[in-house]
């Protein structure tokens, strides 16, 4: 068993197809038959059942390929670190929605000012699928708010946030110091998509204290959400540091739960195997730097209280 035998074993699973596998490595179908067929009887297992002339890929052809890939891009790495050091850096970073929008931009350009002839890739999506793609080998490295739950995975808290239920200047709850949870009940919300730590996070507060909602609008998109609150008169769970703008211009008020329930971090997520360049040890550095939303302070916010 080769890397050469896993390669070829991945891009039959990712095409579903023999003959495509054979025309990307530039070699006969009959040689990429032979290569699958030398894996099952290396594992003694079925990797694929062909069924009507179709490839589909079994439960033990699945597990080998979760450990194929790291394998692979394991073996890319070592080639990779053993080129010669003027080669091009590169890093592929993935962070969900919210770290997106308002810190990942700015930590980019911090590392571009380090590295300025080096390419970066960033990905932007929830968290269920950030995680994924690090499984997948697909990412280096990412910052997600929602809780990293697969054990191949390590995750470390690096930056502060806290959601505020988010309402326009004219709703009802603007004009209240304070907030009895209660009172969210029945109410109108835009919330995120069903992955979205964010999401995860606020309902799982309501779930606890038994506090039903109407979900009137899902939206993905932090600016979709805002003008939702502003148009709609909706409520929303929303991370602090998107409504940094809105804040300072007065356009949207933000009600703080008093108990610091909605108090998370964002994460450094990275497979446990992964191999830290020094550009991803320098990426890492500048992420401690966004700790704390500054902009915060003397910030006056109502207070929503159980008690």
């Amino acid at each position: 068993m080769t890397i050469r035998h896993l390669k070829i074993f991945i891009e039959v699973a990712d095409s579903g197809k023999m003959s495509l596998a054979a025309a990307k490595f530039y070699i006969s179908q009959p040689t990429v038959s032979q290569a699958i067929r030398e894996l099952e009887e290396h594992y003694g297992v079925l990797l694929f059942e062909r069924l009507s002339k179709r490839l589909y890929i079994t439960p033990e052809g699945k597990k080998l390929l979760s450990y194929a890939r790291q394998a692979v891009k394991q073996f890319d790495e070592l080639e990779e670190a053993m080129q010669i050091t003027n080669q091009t850096r590169q890093i592929r970073i993935g962070s969900t929605i919210t770290v997106g929008v308002c810190l990942l931009p700015t930590i980019i350009n911090d590392l571009k000012k380090q590295y300025p002839d080096s390419e970066t890739y960033s990905f932007v999506s929830n968290t269920r699928t950030i995680e994924q793609k690090l499984l997948q080998s697909e990412l280096d490295v990412g910052l997600v708010e929602g809780t990293i739950k697969h054990r191949d995975l390590v995750s470390i808290p690096m930056i502060d946030d806290f959601l505020v239920l988010a309402c326009s200047p004219s709703h009802p709850f603007a004009t209240k110091k304070t907030l009895h949870l209660n009172e969210l009940a029945d109410q109108a919300f835009v919330m995120r998509e069903q992955g979205s730590g964010t999401r995860e996070l606020f309902e799982q507060y309501l779930n606890k204290f038994h506090i039903p909602i109407k979900i009137a609008e899902e939206a993905n998109c932090p600016g979709a959400i805002k003008y939702a609150i502003l148009l709609n008169q909706y409520l929303s769970a929303i991370s602090i540091r998107l409504l940094k703008d809105e804040i300072n211009e007065n356009k949207i008020h933000v009600i703080k739960n008093h108990e610091n329930e909605w108090n998370r971090h964002f994460y450094l997520v990275y497979h446990k195997d992964k191999v830290f360049s020094d550009m991803l040890y320098c990426f890492t550095d500048i992420v401690k730097e966004y700790k704390s939303p500054e902009f915060l302070d003397g910030l006056q916010m109502g207070e929503l209280t159980r008690f």
